[in-house]
């Protein structure tokens, strides 16, 4: 892949803490590594193997470890120090680019806006979204005056994507349907690429207040990069936190909301937050959700003989506003 744009590499300073990991050897016996790469060759049984270890931790876990993706480290490095040249923006230049003026998910959502947990203190972070767009059905992004971070970002999304969409066909394969099964239902996404910033806790936060309360994710699949700094801790089915690992070039992904209603609570959506980091901590999430008029509804094969689905069928549309409602709505 043509890297195109990029930034020069003594402003890869977040990169840099994941370089320092190499000789970290992180303990997987919570989230399963997987190497997906088979995914995208031709060999039929090799695919079923990867999805049986992806649909395995997907019910076991909700959550699990992916290398083999395809999406270039450097571009993964080009991506953090962008991130990091915008939220170092004056906090003008980020007000003008506020959700809250903008709309559609998009733009910059400042620290102390959103409370993914409704009972606790709002989050101490700040992010800015990045939605999915065909220019024709859904309005376009505001960009950051900043040279070279368009470039470098949105071949990052469209990268990640397709990471998600080869994860979709796994899914497919684990839960015995088409392999193409979802691609109809997400070639228009809902999806939106978040870049977050946790700053480095000072003695002026409540220690009440943490990087991101608990919650499960609203959509189909995340995929999080992470800068190497600690702070992701997932909830196991024992109530016991554990954190999640920091392989680098890797992605953390985990079971949305909407996938798992869909499968009708065969996939596990897993609680999981953020906690204060040592340090400030970046890391870029892009959320896989469906088109806004797929259907929602129990996948057949997900439905015991003689049981009803759980859920009622819902447009994806329908269900992700209802999930964005209670999130802004509690001061965030």
């Amino acid at each position: 892949m043509p890297r195109g744009t990029s930034v020069s590499r003594d402003e890869r300073r977040i990169d840099s803490r994941v370089v320092a990991a190499l000789g970290h050897n992180p303990r997987m016996d919570d989230l399963p590594l997987i190497d997906i790469s088979a995914l995208a060759s031709t060999d039929v049984a090799a695919r079923h193997a990867v999805a049986g270890q992806i649909g395995a931790a997907c019910r076991e876990v909700g959550f699990f470890v992916i290398t083999g993706h395809g999406v270039p480290r450097d571009l993964i490095a080009d991506t953090f120090a962008a991130s990091a040249r915008l939220f170092a923006l004056p906090a003008k230049a980020k007000r003008a680019m506020a959700i809250d003026k903008l709309g559609s998910n998009r733009g910059y959502v400042g620290l102390g806006v959103e409370a993914l947990d409704e009972k606790t203190a709002a989050d101490h972070k700040e992010a800015f979204n990045l939605i999915w767009t065909d220019s024709q059905t859904r309005p376009e992004n505001v960009w950051p005056p900043l040279p070279g971070f368009r470039d470098v970002v949105q071949r990052y999304f469209d990268a990640a994507l397709e990471v998600g969409r080869r994860l979709h066909s796994s899914f497919a394969l684990d839960l015995g349907l088409a392999e193409d099964f979802f691609d109809d239902k997400i070639d228009r996404p809902l999806a939106t690429l978040r870049l977050l910033r946790y700053p480095t806790p000072t003695h002026e936060v409540p220690s009440e207040r943490i990087g991101a309360g608990t919650h499960t994710d609203y959509g189909n699949v995340t995929l999080l990069a992470t800068d190497g700094v600690a702070g992701l801790q997932v909830r196991r089915r024992d109530g016991r936190w554990v954190d999640a690992p920091a392989v680098p070039g890797a992605f953390i992904c985990n079971v949305g909301d909407c996938l798992m209603r869909w499968t009708n609570d065969i996939y596990v959506s897993t609680p999981h937050r953020v906690v204060k980091p040592a340090a400030e901590r970046f890391s870029i999430a892009l959320f896989v959700d469906p088109n806004p008029d797929a259907l929602v509804s129990a996948i057949p094969s997900c439905v015991a003989p003689g049981e009803s689905p759980r859920y009622a069928p819902i447009t994806a549309n329908d269900y992700l506003q209802q999930r964005f409602a209670s999130t802004y709505g509690a001061g965030g």
